[in-house]
């Protein structure tokens, strides 16, 4: 969605002045509601909040609990192994504009890493986000918080089915507030991160135990010259 555009839709309505006042009292609402729920939530709850509504979320089927596995295990060597920031898993509280939200898995660069303390609980937009979807979330996934990370600066955006064994990379370029349109990958394919230098890895790898097996042996193993 076009911000600019938005704007200037609204700019040309008589009833502004009205309709900001309808805002700013609903929007007000949502901040009470937003703290009682952050302060409702707990380690063991699996929950977002979105446009005032709090959604809770279900166990995952095996499929989802493997990909996150192989995708967690393959960043979080290859990050330590560069010295490139760092990654969290399902727990991180993301803190937008407007909504909450917890990730299947976010990154941060080494530089704004930096500045976390360890009792922090609420986070800003990562650079590079993950979001595993099943039939449940992949409206979500797909629609408000495609647009919510865009608009809030994550650079990189995957959105994996494990259904269909798919990965979907969208990228936002300089100062855009949209996603350019995806780059949607199979297996048989290799998937290159624009945020985490280096890190390319087979499609497979995120679905398959041998793959992704294999992805980080090549990973892990010196090359002829001796590094990494």
């Amino acid at each position: 969605m076009n911000l600019n555009a938005v704007s200037a839709d609204l700019l040309k309505r008589p009833d502004l002045p009205l309709v900001i006042e309808q805002v700013r009292h609903q929007l007000e609402g949502e901040a009470k509601r937003r703290e009682k729920f952050r302060d409702w939530l707990g380690e063991d709850q699996k929950a977002e909040y979105i446009n005032g509504e709090i959604i809770m979320h279900t166990p995952v089927k095996r499929n989802h609990l493997r990909v996150s596995e192989n995708l967690t295990t393959l960043l979080g060597i290859h990050i330590r192994l560069h010295q490139q920031g760092i990654i969290m898993v399902e727990k991180a509280l993301i803190g937008l504009t407007r909504n909450d939200y917890e990730p299947d898995i976010c990154y941060f660069t080494k530089e704004r890493a930096a500045v976390f303390t360890d009792d922090r609980v609420v986070f800003p937009a990562p650079d590079f986000v993950v979001e595993i979807v099943s039939k449940k979330t992949s409206k979500i996934d797909r629609g408000i918080k495609h647009t919510d990370y865009a608009s809030h600066g994550v650079i990189e955006y995957w959105i994996i089915d494990p259904a269909r064994k798919t990965l979907e990379q969208f990228v936002r370029v300089g100062n855009d507030t949209e996603f350019m349109p995806a780059s949607k990958l199979l297996i048989g394919q290799i998937v290159s991160s624009v945020v985490i230098a280096g890190f390319d890895i087979p499609v497979a790898a995120l679905f398959e135990e041998d793959a992704c097996l294999e992805a980080l042996k090549k990973m892990i193993q010196p090359d002829s010259t001796g590094k990494l």
